[in-house]
């Protein structure tokens, strides 16, 4: 299998460098402890709470399983045993060592709650997902805005090629292992992760409705949340949606992007959209099962809008660091599919599918929110271009390959 270097290594290493411990979230088989175990030396031992005899001594006994595994330790899936993280605070306050403990988590849903409470200060916090093209190409991701002086090429210009790379997703065993079988893994994955791990969580007393759910919630990616349609769709109570989409969000498998407000758009939508964190995923859910089915599909559209934004907001989370992200639309209609906030400046941007989109209604969308008084710099269309071009004076055309 090839290793693809990850743009987080260098973070982590800081990191380590800097806190007594560090913590590295995200949905299973994104790369996390192989990423981990890469920048290890020989001291460090490694358990996973996967194991469960080691699960068990964790959440019988915390005190006695920090005793048998000392630092330099990484513990792998330590949302397992929460009861850990006030045994580990207590040793990091008698030591001044730093990179301690390197965990993993991937259902933070339970686990960041005792992390604030328990190593609130002792802590690094970084969120993995699954591969950027920056890191398929062999280079550092770098957080996204638009840089309109750089010109640069893109191979993803056109409908097929961007739908095999949306339909073979960001998984790194699918890209270290080009040979896997897209349709075999995602089963696979469905499976064993999510009909384990997260229907546990959302205490699913079938498998059926919770891949019924599952189905119907990736039909909507990139469409505002309607818990209620969704609910009847499903045959469940909307309170029972919210939760599982709740517990889906924070287990890093979809992403509500929430919409921009401040006391100047009163008019704004409240209600955010979901996106899926891996587009492979989503599609396969979707019942598609190749590139081609995907790029015919009626909802092409909107999972190149799922891919892109994930591909910004993880050009973020991938450099360490936050990515203030929004969307606007108001009740006119007007919308302005991502907006991202850089040093106190707002960015709009638009995503659309193809090569030459037409700017006169983009146009009018960025006009309708800079009519509420709010400031925005020169904006953006991400699109199917091959290289950067202006389009108007306050707007460019950048390919969605470079991000």
């Amino acid at each position: 299998m090839n290793y693809i270097n990850r743009s987080l290594a260098e973070v982590v290493r800081r990191a380590s460098g800097s806190f007594k411990c560090v913590l590295l979230s995200g949905p299973r088989q994104v790369g996390k402890t192989t990423l981990l175990r890469t920048l290890a030396d020989s001291k460090r031992r490694e358990v996973t709470l996967d194991d469960p005899a080691a699960r068990s001594l964790a959440r019988r006994d915390p005190d006695l399983f920090l005793a048998t595994y000392p630092p330099p330790i990484l513990i792998d899936e330590v949302q397992y045993a929460p009861e850990l993280f006030p045994f580990i605070k207590m040793r990091v306050d008698k030591s001044e060592a730093v990179g301690q403990y390197w965990l993993t988590g991937s259902q933070p849903f339970h686990l960041m709650k005792n992390v604030s409470e328990s190593l609130a200060g002792r802590v690094a916090v970084l969120h993995l997902q699954g591969l950027t093209e920056a890191e398929r190409a062999g280079r550092p991701d770098r957080p996204f805005v638009p840089r309109f002086e750089e010109v640069r090429e893109s191979a993803l210009d056109s409908r097929a090629r961007i739908a095999e790379v949306m339909f073979r997703g960001s998984f790194p065993q699918l890209a270290a292992v080009p040979e896997t079988d897209v349709g075999l893994y995602m089963s696979s994955y469905v499976a064993t992760y999510l009909a384990r791990d997260v229907r546990d969580l959302v205490k699913a007393t079938h498998e059926h409705e919770f891949l019924t759910f599952l189905s119907c919630l990736a039909a909507r990616t990139g469409q505002l949340l309607n818990a209620n349609n969704l609910a009847q769709d499903v045959g469940l109570s909307a309170p029972t949606i919210r939760n599982w989409i709740s517990i889906l969000e924070s287990s890093g498998v979809v992403h509500l992007l929430r919409p921009y407000q401040n006391n100047l758009t009163k008019r704004a939508t409240a209600t955010p959209k979901v996106y899926f964190t891996d587009t492979g995923l989503a599609s396969y859910l979707c019942g598609y099962r190749s590139a081609e089915e995907l790029e015919r599909s009626p909802i092409f559209g909107h999972l190149f809008e799922n891919w892109t934004i994930m591909a910004v907001l993880k050009s973020w989370w991938h450099a360490g660091m936050t990515c203030e992200a929004s969307f606007y639309r108001d009740k006119e209609g007007h919308e302005i599919d991502l907006l991202i906030r850089d040093a106190m400046r707002l960015y709009p941007l638009e995503i659309k599918v193809g090569a030459n989109p037409d700017a006169s209604e983009i146009m009018a969308n960025i006009q309708a929110l800079k009519s509420t008084g709010t400031k925005l710099e020169s904006g953006a269309v991400l699109c199917l271009a091959r290289t950067n071009q202006p389009i108007s004076r306050d707007l460019h055309r950048i390919p969605v390959g470079i991000i």
